[in-house]
């Protein structure tokens, strides 16, 4: 009789290790290339007035927030392909559905009262434990469902998924997953969730503060200006704009990270191993010697 056990194998010397725990979407280097590619073009999206030479025709040119709009959609379905070709199985797509409608119902609950929005929370969660990968798909496909469901859909749409797979990302990439648990874990996710949602509300001040012309010399971008000075006005302007709205998007964040990361933790982690991501069979020989190898996470016994 032949009984299958799934998760991780525990050492045959009586030591206790702590894995890594298993993650739906692992980036491969066309993946990491893929993404390393549409985030140059992202800094390039978000930041041409200041990276474009004054006297280049696209410091001058209205069009170029509408170009990149146009291309960046297209470049971020060509990265969520190239990851979902890596190897995001069924199980993996079903947990990205549920997630990315949860955080799109979440969005609508704080949207337009204060810049509160709880589905950042969700974010920096689901990017700790499902990892990098599958926190950019999730990012980018979370801000598409909600601007469906809240009627958000323009220019700006790109930009906002973009930013917010940055986002969820990010949270994938922070150190020590198999390592740092508890109150020390909830205190980085908490710290990073609230540096991240002002990074957030900058970038996305930076795609639309280049098309508010006529503010104010203070606050306004003036195209083919030197590069300094038109940082200083655009500091102005966040200031005197979305500091509120930042301000209540990041301490939200950190007070649901603080009192219900805990158990959504527990409860995504708890779902990642009994989804199996990493598992599959292989059998082994009564005498050790074994027919196959088995993989990590999966063991045979007879």
């Amino acid at each position: 009789m032949t009984r299958i056990r799934t998760g991780p194998t525990p050492p045959r010397t009586g030591t206790r290790t702590r894995t890594r725990p298993p993650r739906p979407v692992r980036i491969g280097p066309r993946a990491a290339a893929a993404l390393v590619l549409v985030t140059l073009i992202g800094v390039a999206a978000f930041g041409w007035p200041l990276l474009a030479d004054g006297q280049s025709a696209l410091a001058r040119s209205q069009d170029a927030p509408w170009l990149f709009a146009a291309l960046l959609p297209l470049l971020v379905a060509v990265v969520v392909a190239t990851i979902a070709d890596q190897g995001m199985d069924a199980k993996a797509v079903a947990m990205l559905g549920v997630l990315a409608a949860v955080g799109a119902a979440l969005r609508p609950l704080g949207a337009g009262t204060a810049g509160l929005e709880p589905m950042f929370f969700l974010m920096v969660l689901s990017g700790r434990v499902l990892g990098p990968g599958f926190g950019f798909v999730l990012g980018g496909v979370t801000m598409f469902a909600s601007a469906l469901l809240t009627g958000g859909v323009g220019p700006w749409m790109p930009f906002q998924m973009l930013a917010l797979g940055w986002f969820s990302l990010g949270a994938g990439l922070l150190p020590g997953p198999e390592r740092i648990r508890g109150r020390a874990e909830l205190a980085m996710l908490a710290a990073y969730g609230f540096l991240g949602s002002f990074a957030y509300g900058t970038v996305m001040n930076l795609q639309g503060w280049v098309l508010l012309q006529g503010m104010g010399q203070g606050v306004s971008f003036h195209p083919g200006d030197p590069v300094p000075a038109n940082l200083a006005r655009f500091l102005a302007y966040c200031l005197a704009t979305s500091l509120g709205w930042d301000l209540g998007r990041a301490a939200l964040t950190v007070v649901l990270t603080l009192t219900l990361g805990g158990t959504l933790l527990r409860a995504l982690r708890r779902a990642t191993r009994k989804a199996a991501f990493d598992a599959s069979v292989s059998f082994d020989s009564p005498g050790g010697s074994g027919l196959g190898h088995a993989p990590e996470g999966v063991r045979a016994d007879t």
